[in-house]
């Protein structure tokens, strides 16, 4: 009787067999060079992120570029049930896939996702126009993109938003779909804007972002950034930048809208978002170098809030990374004064934590337990430094965007 151990050469890194693409056109479908693969499958095929029981396997999953309908397929040489005589199975990929999907919103018939292509050229973004964005390559050519805003009580924008949001399994870590029946979702999508080879325009989906709109009192709100992802065929275009910018916009103009916060940044949005409120905080009066150099303070916070409704917390990063901007390196007095100022923010978490011990100490409690959890004065030092060169480097790297 065969045994599974015996076929580990068909175990595969999903990594590498799944492939996507984004069809505009038929003949895309045999255009290798269109191929990405995903970041990540873990949230797919589990942590080993592997399929076993094929030799020369495609995972195609294929989406037409505008409206976004999907085509799951495979291809392969062998498989371990011929190979086995029918003892051992290989996994159903497409029914591990099609688990993560939407209800009836993919195609396994290629010739059925074909005839929704020529329907695409008809597809329209959804909702009100909030911006455009013109991106020029190296060699003068230009790409349009345009942003969108569009709510819940749209049930189409809802098919194809389920549609949209699969890609976040696939490329950000520790997702899960949002619920599209809560009315304090609101949603901006990012379209490209190009001809097609009869020289008419049409949309291709680009990239998204999702804000919940969290109730404020009396009758405000404080929207809160959740979900950003820009397809890896438009990464390195400026499009999250410009995403952002939009959704700032769109919230700076209402009134009731205390400040913007976002949901559990990664390290890479936590960059973006200092890049965009860098340059947004450079003009105002609070944020000029010799204000700048008196301290973070409350007036800071109030201008700022304002103006552009950026969050109090937020701000003492912006505030440190335009205090850098200001600073000479090469005068030891000042930039000592900068380090200082950072590890004190930096070191406050640590503190507190102490301050609490020496309470619970007065009120005769054993925290034994709790101090052995901390670091000792000198270990912590040695920390403060290493959390300090990363916030400086962090900085150091937007501070050369701000002067490009």
């Amino acid at each position: 009787m065969a045994q599974i151990e015996e076929y580990q050469d068909l175990v595969l890194d999903a990594l590498e067999t799944v492939e996507f693409k984004l069809i505009r056109d038929k003949a895309d479908i045999h255009n290798d060079a269109l191929i990405f693969h995903p970041a990540m499958a873990h949230q797919i095929f589990g942590d080993s992120e592997t399929i076993f029981g094929y030799e020369g396997l495609h995972v195609r999953v294929l989406y037409t570029a505008g409206p976004l309908h999907i085509y799951l397929g495979i291809e392969y040489d062998k498989r371990v049930n011929e190979i086995s005589g029918g003892e051992i199975k290989a996994d159903d990929v497409v029914a591990t896939i099609a688990q993560s999907l939407p209800d009836g919103c993919y195609f396994i018939n290629l010739d059925e996702f074909l005839k929704t292509l020529d329907k695409a050229d008809k597809f329209q973004p959804f909702g009100e126009k909030l911006s455009e964005y013109t991106q020029r390559a190296e060699d003068g050519s230009e790409r349009l993109f345009e942003i969108y805003q569009c709510d819940y009580k749209m049930s189409s924008f809802l098919k194809f938003f389920a549609r949209l949001q699969t890609f976040i399994l696939w490329f950000v870590d520790a997702a899960s779909y949002i619920d599209t029946d809560d009315a304090q979702w609101c949603y901006f999508i990012c379209y490209e804007k190009y001809k097609n080879k009869d020289g008419q325009y049409q949309y291709a989906t680009a990239g998204y972002t999702t804000v919940y709109e969290y109730y404020a009192y009396p009758q405000n709100k404080r929207p809160r950034i959740s979900q950003m992802l820009v397809l890896p065929t438009f990464q390195k275009l400026g499009l999250a930048t410009q995403l952002v910018e939009t959704i700032y916009k769109f919230y700076q103009s209402q009134k009731n809208v205390v400040d913007i916060t976002v949901e559990d940044p990664s390290d890479d949005f936590q960059r973006l978002r200092n890049f965009v409120d860098a340059r947004l905080c450079l003009p105002l009066k609070c944020f000029t170098r010799d204000e700048i150099f008196k301290g973070f303070n409350k007036e800071m916070v109030r201008e700022a809030r304002e103006t552009l409704k950026l969050n109090p917390r937020q701000l003492r990063k912006v505030y440190e990374l335009l205090r850098l901007y200001y600073t000479n390196v090469h005068d030891e007095k000042d930039y000592r004064s900068y380090r200082l100022d950072v590890k004190k923010r930096l070191n406050a978490v640590y503190y507190k934590q102490l301050k609490d011990l020496q309470k619970m100490e007065r009120h005769k409690m054993d925290t034994e337990m709790l101090r052995a959890r901390l670091p000792n004065m000198k270990q912590r030092m040695e920390q403060l430094q290493e959390e300090y060169l990363l916030v400086e480097q962090d900085y150091k790297n937007t501070i050369q965007k701000l002067r490009a």
